[in-house]
């Protein structure tokens, strides 16, 4: 007996007539518990800034009077506590203000340096590993920055010009990459970046980070042909481990607990 003939998704929407959005929507409000309550929702923090280093400071702010504290259940630094800024949304509308490291009162240790955050650009553009890595950011991103750069000087209006960081193999390794998005746009005559962290140590990488990140940029502009633009970065997990919390609270010249 002959079995019955698959017929495509997209012909099924057909008959029914029905906007796949529709149907999409349809379905998740089915699904959706009874005991749901409105605050069970994340709550979304954005942070408005002019450079990398106001941003760094609100966020050190945020996370340490408003962040949600819970000690880690599986992952890097099991068993140890932090604060984490559940869902964050951080603009910077000038990012390239120098200098890109963050200033820090005398007698506190430094989460980076501009030596430090131009090195790291080094690491992001190139696709070597040392002995003990599992991957580089630069392995994923140095052939999709060169295939960007040559996109972007045929002409401006596309929304593809997305770098991916990872793969389907990252979720078994031990600590997969924190960057998984580095996303472009050309507006206005100007190189924007839009980024997503999983997570985020907000004391020992969003400085670097950021401050590499806004150096690829910059030499992504000036190979495209236009001007340095703005960045955009979005997490469910900016976080200040336990280690961090007194040295961010010196930062910002709060008492120590």
């Amino acid at each position: 007996m002959q079995g019955r003939i698959f017929k495509p998704a997209r012909d099924f929407r057909a008959r029914l007539k029905v906007c796949p959005c529709i149907m999409v929507r349809s379905a998740l409000t089915r699904i959706i518990p009874l005991a749901y309550d409105a605050t069970d929702k994340m709550k979304l923090t954005v942070i408005d800034a002019l450079s990398l280093g106001d941003a760094w400071y609100q966020c050190l702010q945020k996370a340490l009077t408003e962040g949600r504290e819970y000690r880690i259940g599986q992952g890097s630094f099991e068993g140890m506590r932090r604060k984490e800024i559940e869902l964050v949304a951080i603009n910077i509308s000038r990012p390239g203000i120098r200098p890109l490291s963050p200033d820090v009162p005398t007698g506190v240790p430094l989460p980076t340096t501009d030596e430090v955050i131009e090195e790291y650009m080094s690491y992001l553009m190139t696709p070597d590993r040392q002995e003990n890595e599992e991957y580089t950011y630069g392995e994923f991103l140095s052939p999709q920055i060169e295939e960007i750069i040559r996109r972007y000087r045929k002409g401006f209006d596309t929304n593809q010009m997305c770098m991916c960081v990872g793969n389907e193999k990252s979720l078994y390794q031990a600590d997969p990459p924190c960057l998984r998005l580095v996303d472009t746009r050309v507006q206005d005559g100007a190189l924007h970046f839009i980024l997503y962290f999983r997570s985020w140590d907000l004391w020992g990488g969003m400085p670097t980070n950021l401050g590499g990140l806004q150096t690829l940029k910059e030499y992504m502009a000036g190979e495209i042909g236009v001007r340095d633009g703005e960045i955009h970065a979005f997490s469910k997990g900016l976080h200040l481990y336990e280690h961090a919390w007194d040295l961010a609270k010196m930062v910002l010249r709060m008492p120590l607990s």
